[in-house]
């Protein structure tokens, strides 16, 4: 039987959105979900029977346009129009599996009944989730302010048989598939074009996207980071409960706890140790990576609140009576934590780099560059050079994006989020780290060997083993671009389940 994830309004977890995709779930509306949207469409349209006055973004025009009053014979054609002239992206392509978390949370946001959609239009919406019709949509065109205007009109140009999908591993016109399926165009209603276009949905996509990995990266940070560590030589004073009782930030109590738990019965770490005391980048991996932990877990709150919220404009309030124009769209929020977000996973790539440094160091009784014979070989004096270059590119995209705003709109928009630009520059540096946490698994593996006959904890000689099938050891100078891609796809193919 079939999976299916009901959409409703019961609070959604990031945790959830990561089952349905890693589980390809089919989604379908609830109950509840299709009352909501069909009693706020009725109560619309029978609103604008009687209403003669200007309703933002309903009969009137859009942003500095607002005070112009469109006639109702033209009201769909107002909001074709919105879906048409919006969809102004550039760029490089959102990645398929974030537009379609994209169409997940616009459908979310749609069912709570303050939009005032008609029912098919997210029906649609359900129906190009669940047959994998993704919209061509670009990274480059919102200010994160209005919502994200120019990608949500990507998004939504398909609707109405316009713009481009991917469909059955093909890019093409959105109205052949349409047709191809039997799908006839959405007639759009009233206020659809303005609720359509209106949220956070590239912003949110993009920071859930981050944040499903970014707990993984974490925990991979500290295991490679505790390898590293025996390979070094290092010492375990550092992770000692007491020292951090006494300053209990919840991340670091969470990473010297993980660290000790992974050195569990290590040979090498109860050895004797020479040194007193260890460099920052091993000594001081629960200030720094708990640091990074609490970042994490602050932008999951933000995200947490963002996806069972509301995000476009004006809101219908049926109950009330009463269609209110407000702010929920601007991307304020989700800006200040994704740029927190990916200073923080900077930062877990920064002292990753360090560790590499000092292990190809010549340093403890390891050999210059991790080889046998160097001078002849330059074994892994290269692959350092490449993470430092990652690692400073990191450091000019974690410069916040939040602090910035341009006027746009006349005037009308005159201050902005840019919450977008947030987002495309955190999912970056994400996949940087990734890519330096795999030169230093390469080289801490490799600087293991150079402990042997003496062992690290079962744990860790059992995760060393698996990378080994992927990354031989290296004995002799070959081209490690090849290695660096293994231990990259390595990284990426590791599951592990956490709980929000």
């Amino acid at each position: 039987m079939e999976s299916v994830h009901y959409i409703s309004t019961e609070t959604l977890s990031i945790d959830t959105i990561a089952t349905i995709i890693a589980e390809n779930k089919k989604i379908a509306l609830s109950q509840d979900a299709i009352v909501n949207v069909e009693k706020c469409r009725n109560y619309l349209d029978k609103r604008m029977q009687s209403q003669s006055e200007p309703i933002y973004g309903i009969n009137t025009g859009f942003g500095s346009l607002c005070n112009v009053k469109i006639s109702n014979e033209n009201l769909t054609l107002l909001q074709e129009n919105i879906v048409k002239s919006h969809a102004c992206g550039t760029g490089d392509l959102v990645p398929e599996e974030i537009v379609k978390v994209m169409l997940f949370l616009k459908i979310q946001s749609l069912i709570y009944g303050y939009s005032g959609v008609q029912l098919q239009t997210v029906q649609r919406l359900v129906d190009f989730y669940n047959n994998d019709i993704i919209p061509v949509v670009y990274q480059q065109g919102s200010l994160g302010a209005s919502g994200d205007l120019a990608p949500l009109a990507h998004l939504c140009l398909p609707l109405i048989g316009e713009g481009e999908v991917f469909y059955e591993g093909y890019r093409q016109p959105a109205e052949k598939v349409l047709s191809k399926l039997g799908y006839e165009k959405i007639i759009l209603a009233s206020k659809e074009g303005l609720a359509l276009l209106n949220g956070t949905q590239f912003m949110s996509a993009y920071g859930i996207s981050i944040l499903i990995k970014a707990r993984k990266v974490s925990y991979l940070a500290d295991l490679i980071g505790t390898i590293s560590l025996e390979a070094f030589d290092g010492r375990k004073d550092p992770f000692n409960d007491m020292i951090h009782f006494i300053r209990p930030h919840k991340g670091q109590v969470v990473t010297a706890k993980r660290i000790l738990d992974f050195l569990e019965d290590s040979e090498l770490i109860d050895q004797p140790k020479v040194n007193v005391q260890d460099p920052y980048s091993f000594r001081c991996m629960p200030q720094v990576h708990g640091a990074s932990k609490d970042a994490i877990e602050y932008a999951l709150k933000v995200f947490r609140t963002e996806m069972n919220s509301v995000t476009d404009n004006p809101n219908v309030f049926v109950a009330d009576d009463m269609i209110l124009s407000g702010g929920n769209f601007h991307g304020q929020p989700l800006a200040l934590a994704l740029d927190f977000l990916g200073i923080a996973l900077a930062e877990l790539g920064n002292i990753s780099e360090r560790r590499t440094y000092q292990l190809i160091s010549g340093l403890r009784g390891l050999p210059a560059f991790l080889v046998s014979n160097p001078g002849l070989n330059s074994g892994f004096m290269i692959p350092q050079y490449t993470a430092a270059s990652i690692v400073s590119q990191n450091k000019q995209l974690a410069s916040p994006a939040s602090v910035d705003s341009i006027v746009s709109s006349n005037g009308q928009e005159d201050h902005v989020s840019m919450g977008a630009n947030a987002a495309t520059k955190c999912y970056r540096i994400l996949e940087n780290v990734i890519r330096i946490l795999a030169i230093e698994l390469m080289n801490a593996s490799q600087a293991l060997e150079f402990r042997r006959p003496l062992k690290s904890s079962e744990f860790i000689e059992n995760f060393v083993s698996m990378f080994r099938r992927d990354v031989p050891l290296v004995e002799d100078d070959r081209v490690l671009h090849y290695d660096i891609e293994k231990a990259i796809q390595f990284i990426n193919s590791i599951d592990i389940d956490f709980e929000e």
